[in-house]
């Protein structure tokens, strides 16, 4: 046998005709994830209201708890989409009647009370981006079609008891995301990322735990518990009591004032 049949044989013996590539398992996964978050629907989702308890832990100690509600807008992507878009932005309130909250759209970040806003630190900004675009729903609502993100199957297992999906979500910036998603529901139930800390370099794990899926509206589905960790430690904890989609969030929710006071910027 001349060596390019050869090559063939071993070629064919490896990857069976028809069998999937991990490349191609990993995005048959993602993409039953998307059908099973609602389809189209959940693709054409513009805005989401999350009111519940937010809960925050410092050395696995419950640190500080708060009625809370987030505010959450996408913003067209451009086409052909381009990698790093953040097309999101955010309203964090707190309190009973909003008293204070956190704006975080267009690059900017105020922190606003009864004294003004203030500007947030940059590495709060970047911490912010680098969280949203690491976040397998947002990815899955807003990154499908990026340049260089690519969904590669790790294969099946059960983990923490339950039967799941594992796929490394990379995008052209070499970020890793691992996720966890269930084989009965398909719905995406752990994420997994490694980050660099800002100030000390030091390699540091984040995971995402998402439950307690419900439809908030025309078929969407959204977890109302999501839980943080960081390097092993429980950091937040967000125990949604209503979520509503398609509420028609204008620009002024996201925008600060005209008459506000504008307080020096925390370093």
């Amino acid at each position: 046998m001349k060596s390019g049949g050869l090559l063939l044989a071993i070629v064919i013996a490896v990857f069976p005709a028809g069998a999937e590539t991990n490349f191609e398992r990993g995005k048959r996964v993602a993409d039953e994830a998307v059908q099973a978050l609602g389809g189209e629907s959940f693709l054409q989702m513009q805005d989401r209201i999350e009111s519940g308890r937010a809960y925050s832990f410092y050395r696995e100690q419950l640190n500080g708890l708060s009625l809370a509600k987030i505010y959450t807008r996408y913003l067209n992507r451009p086409e052909p989409p381009v990698p790093d878009f953040l097309g999101v932005r955010e309203r964090q309130a707190f309190g009973k009647k909003e008293q204070s909250a956190v704006i975080l759209a267009d690059g900017e970040g105020y922190d606003i009370s009864f004294r003004g806003a203030r500007p947030l630190a940059d590495e709060r900004m970047e911490r912010f981006k680098e969280s949203t675009l690491r976040n397998v729903l947002y990815i899955l609502r807003m990154r499908l079609g990026e340049p260089g993100l690519i969904f590669e199957s790790r294969g099946a297992d059960v983990v923490e008891n339950l039967s799941v999906d594992i796929v490394d979500i990379t995008d052209s910036a070499n970020r890793v995301v691992t996720v966890y998603f269930s084989r009965v529901t398909h719905l995406p139930l752990k994420q997994v990322t490694y980050r660099r800390d800002l100030q000390s370099n030091e390699r540091v794990e984040e995971v995402t735990r998402f439950t307690k899926y419900r439809d908030v509206g025309g078929g969407v589905m959204w977890p109302y518990d999501i839980q943080r960790e960081r390097d092993g430690e429980k950091i937040y904890q967000m125990y949604a009591d209503s979520v509503v989609v398609n509420k028609g969030l204008t620009d002024n929710l996201f925008t600060l004032p005209a008459n506000m006071k504008i307080l020096k910027k925390v370093k």
